[in-house]
């Protein structure tokens, strides 16, 4: 979906910032440690840093985006530079659980999707992108992701403007939140 918005408003246009990027770094930690660490948790998240480069591409300066590694659970050395634009998109399925950034938000969205496909792509992505196992994804899955969602991002739905079932395959839901934030730019006093 977030593809879609930027390729139809024009990457030059829209910033996009993972959540996921402002994971706490974790190389303190011993290895095997991190594994039992609650990374569904809104505090895994250093959303305050966030918060901040939010604040600073609003007043026109650039950021630098931390790079988390997954596989390692730890921030790499270096960033990755955010330049300010029209839009800002804030991607991740706890931005709507956290009080500071919903009120940074013009356009809140929740995408709804059904938890059969959230576990299938889940499953997926960290056995091939993360080197995951079945049983490792599995365990995860039931001690933490499950548990969180319920308690964290399915309640974060009622503060959504707009919720979004079948996410980016919902093509008219797409298309109506690309006319609302084409009128949001238009309606901005940068613009």
């Amino acid at each position: 979906m977030v593809n879609a918005i930027t390729a139809e408003l024009g990457r030059d246009q829209v910033t996009v910032i993972q959540h996921d990027s402002y994971y706490y770094d974790r190389s303190y930690v011993p290895p095997p440690e991190r594994l039992h660490i609650n990374y569904d948790h809104p505090d895994a998240l250093e959303t305050s840093l966030l918060v901040q480069h939010l604040k600073t591409l609003r007043s026109n300066r650039s950021v630098g985006i931390p790079i988390y590694d997954f596989a390692a659970h730890s921030r790499l050395e270096g960033t990755v530079t955010a330049q300010p634009r029209k839009a800002v998109i804030v991607e991740g399925i706890l931005v709507l659980a956290e009080p500071e950034l919903r009120g940074m938000m013009d356009i809140k969205v929740f995408v709804d999707t059904d938890s059969d496909l959230r576990i299938i792509r889940r499953m997926s992505r960290d056995i091939n992108e993360r080197g995951r196992t079945v049983e490792s994804v599995v365990e995860q899955y039931l001690k933490t992701v499950r548990p969180m969602h319920l308690e964290f991002v399915e309640p974060s739905k009622r503060h959504a403007h707009i919720i979004i079932p079948e996410g980016g395959h919902n093509l008219v839901a797409v298309d109506m939140l690309i006319t609302k934030i084409r009128s949001v730019i238009e309606e901005s006093p940068n613009h």
